[in-house]
């Protein structure tokens, strides 16, 4: 279970770039074991790009609910185990097509969208990113 973050973290995070977001999820989510979605009645929220469709994730609860606003604001932060994620949500991921969109931040001035990244890859960064830390 991760600590909750002060708001000078927040907003120190909250200036990265898309990459420095990518890793510091990647960091993030192997140290806590976990990774945050945002879901509604419906299940998770997903998100349309020109290309794809996505699943947005976050590497803390404070991210994803502060994401939660004007369409989304009735969603709830969730948080998924990360082994569940490997063995179940990839899977279901790739069987159904979908990418994931890495740390999409509501900062001004930043990229909203976040970075999409591949199931697969996500999945074998989020392994390779736990080797290294055993």
């Amino acid at each position: 279970m991760s600590k909750p973050l002060d708001a000078t973290t927040i907003a120190a995070i909250s200036q990265y770039d898309g990459d420095k977001r990518y890793q510091y999820l990647l960091k993030t989510v192997t140290v806590n074991r976990q990774i945050w979605i945002l879901t509604d009645d419906d299940g998770a929220v997903m998100l349309n790009t020109q290309d794809e469709d996505c699943v947005p994730v976050w590497p803390n609860e404070e991210f994803a609910k502060a994401w939660a606003t004007g369409d989304w604001q009735d969603c709830r932060a969730k948080s998924i185990d990360l082994d569940k994620w490997l063995h179940d949500w990839t899977p279901g991921l790739l069987d159904d097509d979908l990418c994931v969109v890495v740390f999409p931040s509501s900062s001004e001035g930043q990229d909203e969208e976040g970075l999409v990244v591949f199931a697969d890859e996500f999945d074998y960064e989020l392994r390779q990113k736990g080797k290294a830390r055993r």
